[in-house]
């Protein structure tokens, strides 16, 4: 019988990161030969899609309770963490879910912070508690883990993110138009904080050193934020383009593309720049799928960042510092050989991304919480046949 796993986590159409690395996984860990189920996080009832067996539609009464004895009919539940995905403070109400499941839990976590807050603190803390294992997707995430959670270094893997593998014939300047400016390439939802003004800025900055490339910037604007604020961020971004003459170099794309359509994007750019203000992030899809598709990185020093192109698949520069995202992008676009060395390493790391190895590393690791849970139960059965 194929190993049966209920995982959680907000799900396409969705437009979040978490679902679309979770629809991701799902596609992979079915085709690794696994029988998966979904029980996907929604504001509000959803049509049904294939994978998904339940909706735990936020603030619903009894709704933990449900989600948790859909999870249970599998043989381990994979839990997606992030605070954001989940009602109540922090996301607390995810351990309401915890309390009424009774299968062993896998949780993926896509944030570890160095200074949460006492309840960021609680709740992780809760969950690590009630995990048999644990993935983090960065060394750095699992040191943060272990040094602020007092967590057994034994039950903390690992895994990248994963990605398709995207990489295209040739090397960034062969594939290059001749009669056409190189393309910088920004992509993933609009928000503060991305850093696209410092990016912008540092066009300006280039643009007295070196011919212009075209920066295109492809994304939505995130949903909560366009709840609260609308464009704001959008709108002010467009008025930075006027007000620093570079109609004629940005463009901006205000589509969530499906997956097929972004990643003909993402081959078709000769530079991938993450101009992030974070310095907390452990883990980045848009990095890691830019490095999977073989593309030269230049971006600001966040973990994952510093963590993935140490080996020289990118440039790094410190966050909100324009002449430094010029100086790296000039380096880059006008330097021979640089674009071409960064990009050669970067399809050498690709391998160890790609999904197929990423599901099966998923899947050795909840037979193995799978096996433990088997032998537990085993002891104490034995344990109450003594007793009696």
């Amino acid at each position: 019988m194929p190993l049966r796993l209920g995982v959680l986590s907000t799900y396409p159409s969705t437009p979040c990161g978490i679902a679309t690395f979770s629809a991701a996984l799902v596609s992979h860990l079915l085709a690794a030969g696994t029988d998966v189920g979904v029980v996907r996080l929604v504001d509000e009832p959803e049509p049904s899609v294939p994978q998904v067996v339940w909706q735990w539609v936020a603030g619903q009464p009894s709704g933990a309770r449900s989600a948790a004895r859909a999870l249970d009919a599998y043989d381990v539940a994979v839990v997606q963490h992030e605070y954001g995905i989940y009602g109540g403070t922090d996301g607390q109400d995810v351990l309401d879910l915890l309390a009424h499941l009774h299968v062993p839990v896998l949780t993926v976590l896509h944030t570890v912070l160095t200074t949460p807050t006492p309840n960021q603190h609680r709740v992780l803390s809760a969950l690590v508690d009630r995990s048999a294992a644990l993935v983090t997707m960065t060394t750095t995430a699992r040191d943060r883990l272990i040094a602020g959670w007092d967590v057994d270094p034994a039950r903390v893997s690992v895994i990248a993110h994963g990605a398709e593998d995207n990489r295209s014939p040739g090397t960034p300047t062969s594939r290059r138009p001749a009669d056409g400016p190189p393309t910088v390439l920004t992509w993933g939802l609009l928000s503060e904080g991305k850093g696209i003004e410092w990016a912008l800025l540092g066009l300006a900055e280039l643009r007295r050193h070196a011919p212009l490339p075209t920066y295109l910037v492809v994304g939505q604007t995130h949903p909560r934020v366009l709840e609260q604020q609308g464009e704001a961020y959008r709108d002010r971004l467009v008025a930075m383009v006027r007000d620093l003459d570079l109609a004629g170099s940005v463009r901006f794309d205000s589509r969530y593309l499906p997956g097929a359509d972004l990643r003909a994007v993402v081959r078709d750019a000769d530079v991938v720049l993450l101009p992030y203000d974070s310095r907390e992030q452990v883990t980045s899809g848009v990095l890691t799928e830019a490095v999977a598709a073989g593309k030269p990185v230049v971006s600001t020093g966040f973990p994952h960042a510093v963590e993935l192109l140490s080996s020289g698949a990118g440039l790094l520069v410190p966050q909100r510092d324009p002449g430094a995202i010029a100086a790296a992008l000039g380096q880059v676009l006008t330097v021979d050989g640089v674009a071409e060395a960064m990009a050669a390493e970067a399809r050498r790391l690709a391998d160890s991304l790609l999904w197929p190895a990423v599901a099966e590393q998923y899947v050795a690791l909840a037979a193995s919480v799978q096996d433990v849970a088997l032998q537990d139960v085993a002891l104490q059965d034995v344990a109450l046949q003594t007793a009696v």
